[in-house]
């Protein structure tokens, strides 16, 4: 329907107030060490993190909390699964700033503070929103806002960030694919260079993103 796309649209946007752009998922780290540093090298690491780490695990919750599943547990599991302190940050800040700025809209009612994808997934169950346009969506987004943050980082143009994301458009629509039939016990991953970025940035001398 075109009201799920306007919704969709609006929620997703980098300009939704989720405070997103405050966030670099460790890539800030990536960047100062040297294993990000031309769009390449960005390229990989996000895949990386799509395929093997919190863009998988995301799908999962947010699909399991679309299908109507146990909001409260699936919200402890979502931040126990974070891998480190930033990380759990991360997606209960930005998970309740979207529960606040959907209220114009109608929510239902969620725990507080509340993981991101579990938000997402809720939030967009209760308008009808169809369960595969609300996940690859999320994982656009998800990727988009890393990108983004790369950009300002390395830094790279503008040119080279969009053509990231076009090459990633393949790497989303599998993640979306790949996890429809996982259940929550294939939560889990493999991206631990990235894991370790979350963690030597809570250390990091120069920051100017939270994560």
């Amino acid at each position: 329907m075109m009201t799920d796309l306007l919704r969709l649209l609006a929620w997703l946007s980098p300009a939704f107030p989720t405070g997103g752009f405050a966030y670099s998922h460790g890539l800030e780290w990536a960047v100062e060490c040297g294993d990000v540093h031309d769009g390449e090298t960005l390229r990989t690491w996000l895949e990386d993190v799509l395929r093997h780490g919190t863009g998988r695990n995301d799908a999962i919750l947010l699909r399991h909390a679309h299908r109507g599943g146990d909001v409260a547990t699936l919200n402890e599991l979502a931040a126990a699964s974070a891998t480190s302190r930033e990380r759990r940050g991360e997606t209960l800040d930005q998970g309740s700033a979207f529960v606040t700025a959907t209220a114009a809209w109608g929510v239902p009612t969620l725990p507080a503070p509340v993981a991101y994808p579990i938000a997402v997934g809720a939030i967009a169950a209760h308008h009808a929103i169809d369960a595969e346009a609300i996940v690859a969506g999320y994982l656009q987004a998800f990727a988009a806002n890393l990108i983004s943050a790369a950009v300002r980082l390395v830094p790279l143009g503008q040119s080279v960030g969009l053509a990231v994301l076009a090459a990633l458009e393949p790497i989303i629509l599998q993640v979306a694919d790949a996890t429809r039939a996982a259940t929550t016990d294939d939560i889990g991953g493999c991206a631990f260079r990235s894991d370790i970025a979350a963690m030597r940035h809570e250390t990091q001398q120069t920051r100017l993103f939270r994560t």
